[in-house]
C-alpha cells in the first residue's frame, strides 16, 4: 500500500515538474516584439550600470549589474547568442580584476564557445577572447598557458591580416578595372599594379591569382599600344586567375592576340 501511495506521490510530482517546465518554456516563446525590446533595453541600461561602476573601481557592483542584464538577455535572446557572449566576456574581465579566476575563466571560456561557432575562429571577437585568456592565465602565474593562449591569439590575428589584404587587392583589382573601362588608363595602371604588389606578397610570383594580375597588365598595357611591356607581362602570365574571396568586378572579356 505505502509503496503504491509513494508511485502515486512520484508520478504526481512528475506531472507538476513538466507542466511547470511548459509555462517557463511558453512563457519564453510567448515574448512579443515589444517585451522583448523593452526587456533587451533594460538589459542595455544594466550593461551600462555595469561598465560605469567597473570604470569607478566598484567591481561587485559591476558585477551585480552585469549579472542582471545577462538574465534579462538570457531570457530573451537564449544563451547561443553573439550578444550573450559578449556579456560573458565582459563579466569574466570583471572577475579577472576582482581576483576570482575560476570565475573569470569560466564566463570568458563560455563566451568563446559561442563566439567559435557563431563566428569561426579566424575572427576579431575571437581573438579578443583568446587575448583576455592568455592575460587571466599570465595573472595566475601560469605562463606557458598564457604562451598558448597568447600564440593563438597572434595566429589569428595573422589569419586576419592575411585575410584583409587579399581583400585589399582585390578591391584595387576593381577600381582598376573600372578606371580601365572610363578610359583612365594610367590610374588603372596604378591601381593594377598596387594590387600586383599585395598579391606577390601574399601568394607568390608563381601563384595563379598573381598569374591574373599580370595578365590583366599585360591586356591594359596592350590597349595602350605599349606592345614590349604587353608581352613581358603576357609571358609572366602562365595561368587564368582563380576566384577570390571578395567578387570581383568584370565588365567584359578582353584577350591578348596570338601574335602578340
Amino acid at each position: 500500500m505505502k509503496q503504491t501511495i509513494y508511485i502515486l506521490l512520484l508520478s504526481l510530482l512528475m506531472s507538476a515538474c513538466s507542466v511547470i517546465g511548459t509555462q517557463s518554456k511558453a512563457e519564453k516563446e510567448n515574448l512579443s516584439a515589444i517585451e522583448k525590446k523593452m526587456l533587451l533595453q533594460k538589459a542595455n541600461r544594466y550593461n551600462n550600470e555595469g561598465v560605469k561602476a567597473y570604470r569607478k573601481g566598484d567591481l561587485n557592483i559591476s558585477v551585480s549589474f552585469y549579472k542582471k542584464a545577462i538574465k534579462i538577455k538570457e531570457r530573451v535572446l537564449g544563451i547561443d547568442n553573439l550578444n550573450i557572449a559578449t556579456s560573458y566576456n565582459n563579466l569574466g574581465l570583471v572577475y579577472k580584476r576582482i581576483g576570482d579566476h575560476n570565475k573569470a575563466f569560466e564566463y570568458i571560456s563560455e563566451g568563446l564557445k559561442i563566439r567559435e561557432k557563431h563566428l569561426g575562429r579566424v575572427d576579431s571577437q575571437t581573438a579578443q577572447s583568446y587575448n583576455n585568456l592568455g592575460t587571466l592565465f599570465a595573472n595566475m602565474g601560469k605562463t606557458k598557458e598564457a604562451i598558448k593562449y597568447t600564440e593563438k591569439t597572434i595566429k589569428i590575428k595573422q589569419q586576419i591580416v592575411h585575410k584583409e589584404q587579399i581583400d585589399i587587392a582585390v578591391s584595387y583589382n576593381n577600381l582598376a578595372v573600372l578606371n580601365e573601362e572610363a578610359g583612365n588608363y594610367d590610374k588603372a595602371l596604378t591601381s593594377y599594379f598596387k594590387a600586383l604588389e599585395i598579391n606577390e606578397k601574399v601568394f607568390g610570383k608563381s601563384h595563379r591569382v598573381t598569374h591574373g594580375n599580370y595578365a590583366n597588365i599585360a591586356l591594359l598595357y596592350y590597349t595602350m599600344k605599349k606592345f614590349d611591356k604587353a608581352r613581358k607581362y603576357a609571358q609572366m602570365a602562365k595561368k587564368e586567375p582563380e576566384e577570390m574571396t571578395l567578387e570581383p568586378i568584370i565588365v567584359k572579356e578582353k584577350r591578348l592576340p596570338n601574335n602578340l
